[in-house]
């Protein structure tokens, strides 16, 4: 994958991940000029499907103040993504699950090109965020004991 443009790291902590896709995204000029100075934020973004069209909402692309001088920037419009039609049919058909949404996890390039890589996700409960938070502590700390018995 190419370099990262924002990352949506809640989504791990909030989602049980299961399907990841890449899609293209359509954009505005003013929008890929924010983008090539990183000035994006997709922490609270997500995916509808509507009809046989996807749409990325609530990503935030904080307009340039000189790239956006003869437009109208509207920050959190509503952009179209770019998926294949088995693509959209395959998630449309995961997506009328009980409990399943689409989340952006990131924003990136790749050939000169801004892709967004969405993923197929379940609400976690509250017990299992409590699990997560245990095992990412426990890692950590797993971390520390080995890297002090190494250096010592």
């Amino acid at each position: 994958m190419g370099s990262e443009i924002a990352l949506n790291r809640k989504a791990r902590y909030d989602y049980l991940l299961e399907e990841q896709i890449e899609a293209g995204l359509v954009l505005y000029g003013w929008e890929v000029k924010s983008l090539r100075q990183g000035r994006a934020q997709i922490n609270d973004a997500y995916v509808i499907l509507k009809g046989q069209e996807a749409y990325l909402l609530n990503a935030v692309i904080t307009p340039l103040q000189s790239a956006s001088t003869h437009v109208v920037a509207e920050p959190s419009r509503s952009r179209k993504l770019l998926l294949h039609t088995r693509e959209l049919s395959r998630l449309l058909g995961k997506n009328r699950e009980k409990g399943y949404t689409l989340v952006p996890l990131k924003l990136y390039w790749k050939n000169n090109k801004i892709k967004v890589l969405i993923a197929l996700g379940k609400g976690k409960k509250q017990y299992d965020k409590r699990r997560t938070e245990k095992e990412r502590t426990w890692q950590k700390q797993k971390a520390q004991t080995l890297r002090r018995h190494v250096i010592s």
